[in-house]
């Protein structure tokens, strides 16, 4: 194995880090002096993100592909390490998402989500593979879904509890050459597509705040911060971990707000 550079020379990939939580995390590698780069579907956002992490003062490059297709993902990849060199960190956070009941959500609205968080998890980490510096990092952001049945979200709880069984195998498989595998489970975050999804009226998400046990909702820096440990020396023995990052929520939070969800959605399937 190959000594682990110093920090301030480390490569980091974030797949989706273009927007929400997952910019967050690359602003944040970034801000720590790390070399970053992002990719998505849109080119729009990617120019922007670019822009906005080489304001910060780092090195920043990317380019863009949609995690369900494979072949795109790993030439990507390919470019930026022959680009870069090897990757010390990627964080891979694919997400889809929409309230529906299974008894009213067709089979493709089904799959897009499967072929989005876990598919393009696959995708993701299949790519970055033959890339990753051994030792090195994988970082997956998974969602409460993975672990609390949700009412309307049966397409997001199989797909999310699909990439944490993928980070436990493969934390498993990649463990001899030294490539740690973790999940972070965020709770409701402020400000991103997924609170805008489930909680898009004032009201709900004061009624989020409340259900956290913390008394607030958290900020891309509080997924930020549990990566950067992750990927520090400090968590050098932690492979195979699903860490929730998420106010305690998932101790009971979660499950009055589901049962609210519900509610509406129920109200809509019998109109």
């Amino acid at each position: 194995m190959t000594d682990t550079p110093d920090k301030s020379s480390r490569t980091v990939l974030v797949a989706g880090g273009t927007s929400g939580i997952n910019r967050g995390i690359a602003e944040g590698f970034a801000r720590d002096g790390d070399r970053v780069a992002v990719f998505s579907r849109s080119r729009e956002k990617v120019d922007d993100a670019i822009a906005a992490l080489r304001a910060l003062g780092a090195e920043a490059t990317g380019f863009v592909a949609d995690v369900r297709e494979s072949e795109a993902v790993s030439e990507g990849v390919r470019t930026l390490c022959e680009k870069w060199g090897p990757l010390d960190v990627v964080v891979s956070g694919a997400a889809g998402n929409f309230p529906a009941l299974g008894a009213a959500m067709s089979a493709n609205a089904f799959r897009s989500v499967v072929e989005i968080d876990l598919l393009g998890s696959f995708h993701v980490l299949h790519a970055v593979y033959p890339h990753l510096r051994r030792p090195g990092c994988v970082i997956h952001i998974s969602a409460p879904q993975a672990v609390l049945p949700m009412v309307g979200q049966s397409h997001v709880c199989a797909a999310k509890a699909g990439v944490d069984m993928l980070t436990r195998t493969l934390a498993q498989e990649w463990g001899p050459e030294g490539i740690r595998v973790n999940s972070v489970i965020p709770g409701p975050v402020e400000n991103t597509e997924g609170m805008a999804r489930l909680a898009p009226e004032d009201s709900q998400r004061e009624a989020v705040r409340r259900s956290v046990p913390l008394q607030r909702l958290g900020q891309p820096q509080d997924i930020f911060r549990v990566c950067r440990f992750l990927a520090s020396p400090d968590a050098a023995f932690v492979t195979g971990a699903v860490l929730p990052v998420d106010g305690g929520w998932s101790l009971s939070g979660a499950s009055r707000v589901g049962d609210s969800l519900a509610e509406v959605l129920m109200g809509r399937l019998h109109r």
